[in-house]
């Protein structure tokens, strides 16, 4: 087959053409790759940055959290102290009443005492003492000079003692009252850190419910939190496996249980949390500072700030069955300590980043969450 000069013509044309086609294609495609590449690029570094906003929201809320745990903490050791030398000030008031009534009556015994002296002074004593007809009388009155100027010298004595307890008894009180008004003073300054505790608390929950609102990343956050206590737990268990313990368990008292703390249920366990989590515990709504109770007879096995739960404590109750006491403004039990039921080990709050005061309370038997409302009285 013969080609023309102009079919050769052709043929180049369309070869230059498809290389150049090819050639734009190609540097499209690379620029395409790095405009990618430039938005994971920037993708990448917004996620950073989203997270290390988090990271310092979370740490924040932590801080505002040991800052009220802290103050909190202050304000009841003060209020025991406060306690402590109102109980002492009543004490020596009781015996500053007791004293001035012993004042009384040892006053009207040595007034009596001095009246029969003077009775018995109307003889005259020289006169006596010179007569020597009677002796057995003289013998007599002697005695009873005797007996009543030892008597007036006990009576003189133990006054005097009396007095000085008195005057002890009055300077401790005094005492005591100027501590108490000083205690009264640090109450209010600790109160007034309480409240900006508080505050700053609460700006750091809605701080952090405000980044994880605009990133979008509720349910992961949830889930991590999640992640974290389960890990937790697992360990704690494994540890627990270790070791024998005489503890017997909750299975007895299943029903039986009295209430962590007293308040509303507002959230049961398998419900929807926020992010659609089913809540592993329940939720109950109390004061800020009021007392969570151990459940049953236990061992502290971890006291710590835990993210999403704030101040966590829980109890080993023996037989594979721990309770978890979540949200607490702070604790007041070490690990180690061994735990009566009833006993106080904690204060409701709101650590943790919740809005409401409360308890989130959980009860885990072998690693695995049990719904608490069988196993607690019913109200």
């Amino acid at each position: 087959m013969k080609f023309t000069m102009t079919s050769c013509r052709l043929l180049a044309i369309s070869v230059l053409l498809f290389y150049a086609f090819a050639s734009n294609a190609q540097e499209k495609q690379q620029q395409e790759l790095e405009k990618l590449q430039q938005q994971i690029q920037l993708t990448e570094r917004k996620v950073k940055q989203q997270l290390k906003q988090l990271e310092q929201a979370e740490q924040k809320l932590k801080q505002s959290d040991k800052a009220l745990a802290d103050a909190a903490n202050a304000r009841r050791q003060t209020e025991e102290q406060r306690s402590e030398l109102e109980a002492e000030e009543k004490q020596l008031i009781a015996q500053q009443q007791e004293l001035e009534s012993k004042l009384k009556l040892q006053r009207t015994m040595l007034a009596a005492q001095l009246k029969s002296a003077y009775s018995l002074g109307e003889h005259d004593y020289s006169k006596m003492l010179l007569n020597q007809q009677d002796t057995g009388k003289l013998e007599r009155v002697l005695s009873y000079y005797q007996y009543f100027n030892r008597a007036r010298l006990k009576q003189l004595a133990d006054l005097n003692n009396t007095i000085t307890d008195l005057q002890q008894v009055l300077a401790e009180l005094s005492d005591k009252q100027q501590q108490l008004s000083a205690t009264l003073v640090i109450l209010q300054q600790q109160q007034q850190q309480l409240t900006q505790a508080k505050t700053k608390q609460q700006q750091a929950v809605t701080s952090l419910q405000d980044t994880l609102k605009q990133q979008g990343r509720q349910l992961e956050y949830l889930k991590q939190n999640e992640a974290s206590l389960q890990t937790t737990l697992e360990q704690l268990r494994k540890k627990l496996a270790e070791k024998a313990r005489e503890l017997i368990g909750l299975d007895k008292d299943k029903g039986k249980l009295t209430w962590p703390v007293k308040g509303s249920l507002v959230q049961k366990f398998g419900e929807s949390r926020q992010g659609g989590i089913s809540s592993r515990g329940i939720l109950i709504q109390s004061p800020e500072g009021a007392s969570v109770k151990a459940i049953a007879d236990g061992q502290v096995i971890y006291a710590d700030w835990l993210k999403g739960y704030g101040w966590v404590i829980v109890l080993d109750h023996g037989e594979g069955f721990m309770s978890l006491y979540g949200h607490n403004q702070n604790l007041l039990k070490q690990p180690g300590s061994r735990i009566n039921a009833g006993e106080t080990i904690a204060l409701a709050g709101m650590s943790g980043g919740q809005a409401l005061s409360g308890l989130y309370f959980e009860i885990r038997e072998k690693g695995e969450a049990v719904n608490p409302l069988q196993w607690l009285r019913k109200n």
